[in-house]
């Protein structure tokens, strides 16, 4: 994602659209090791701070720590995160296979060392995108996500660097703290969030910073789309890892290809299942809409081939993100919502054909009301 992003970065430099390319600024300072350690180091020289070390392809905050030296770096490649591949020496059939060292791929990236906090705590976002073709790029964003708390307090200390709990927002790390309050499971739902920032700092600045994040997610996505292999049989679900800095400037941390899809609290299967619901709406397989649809069951388009404006008589915001979801005329309940639902149950109740908005009309299965 880096590489590309960079790339994007100078193609629009060369096209000269100056303004364009200022805007690809939304992610840490960030290198791949082992293969480009020599220009991590050199930065690393020049700015120090602390760094957070993420490897590739893990998940749930497996192998995540942060740090302040380069002695540190050293001692981790050198100790336990080695992979034996076996080379063979020799060009006849007397051929020796021989254990060949070799590091294992780690994201190197700047630590955000000033985080919005809430309640002395930090967080992050997590918000989905579904992509329906690349070629044209085609996206639709869901309203609903959710933000991921710590359980301690926030503390920029370098003594506190190696604590997870005060640091990493993986429910997988921090529901072993002693303080994890499994009520809330450390989430609030994003628009419970918009409406806490806008009572802080204002409608206009928290309007300006949830359309911030959505053109993060178009901006990766155009950037990688040169390199995606488009099928016209297949879409793609992808979860946005966003964290929100003291001056309210979002950063993308991550892109999540397989997003977790387990919950953690009622209100999380709740949120998930309908997000799930809604998209295999979009998707369309039974063929009740009618395909010019750009609103259906909470996902918004917000790219087709260009960019999506949202008609001011719609929505008084420059977004959709954050905002509630619609909910079906008649005919669907949610889990738990009629006695005998549980967290983990099945949804009770015959489920309606998608809810869709087309030219300002509401639409149900493809039928104009």
């Amino acid at each position: 994602m880096a590489k590309n992003l960079k790339r994007r970065r100078r193609t629009l430099e060369k096209e000269g659209r100056m303004e364009e390319a200022a805007q690809y600024d939304f992610i840490p300072t960030t290198f791949v090791l082992p293969r480009e350690y020599a220009m991590f180091v050199e930065e690393f020289k020049k700015v120090g701070g602390i760094w957070i070390m993420k490897p590739i392809g893990s998940a749930q905050g497996k192998g995540i720590f942060l740090f302040t030296r380069l002695s540190e770096i050293s001692d981790w490649k050198t100790d336990f995160k080695y992979k034996p591949t076996p080379s063979v020496v020799g060009s006849n059939r007397n051929s020796v296979a021989v254990d060949e060292k070799e590091v294992e791929a780690y994201v190197v990236q700047r630590y955000l060392q000033y985080p919005l906090l809430i309640g002395g705590k930090k967080f992050d976002l997590r918000l989905y995108a579904l992509v329906m073709s690349f070629s044209p790029l085609k996206v639709f964003q869901y309203r609903r996500g959710f933000a991921r708390f710590t359980n301690s307090r926030y503390s920029s200390d370098p003594e506190e660097i190696y604590n997870g709990f005060v640091h990493l927002t993986n429910v997988a790390i921090q529901k072993n703290a002693d303080n994890y309050d499994e009520r809330t499971g450390g989430k609030m739902e994003l628009q419970a969030l918009k409406i806490y920032l806008m009572s802080r700092y204002g409608i206009e600045k928290v309007d300006a910073l949830f359309w911030d994040m959505q053109m993060i997610i178009l901006r990766a996505l155009l950037a990688v789309q040169p390199v995606m292999i488009n099928d016209r049989h297949c879409f793609e679900l992808y979860g946005y890892d966003i964290i929100i800095d003291q001056n309210l400037k979002p950063w993308l941390l991550e892109v999540n290809a397989s997003p977790s899809l387990t919950a953690n609290t009622r209100e999380d299967y709740l949120m998930k299942t309908e997000m799930l619901h809604g998209m295999l709406d979009v998707v369309d397989m039974e063929g009740l809409l009618q395909g010019d649809e750009e609103h259906v069951s909470g996902w918004d388009l917000v790219f087709d081939n260009g960019y999506i404006e949202i008609d001011p008589a719609q929505c008084g915001y420059t977004t959709f993100l954050g905002a509630a979801v619609p909910e079906p005329e008649t005919g669907r309940e949610r889990v738990g919502e009629t006695g005998g639902g549980s967290d983990g149950g099945e949804e009770e109740g015959a489920r309606n054909s998608p809810v869709a908005i087309k030219n300002n009309q509401t639409v149900y299965g493809g039928v104009d009301r």
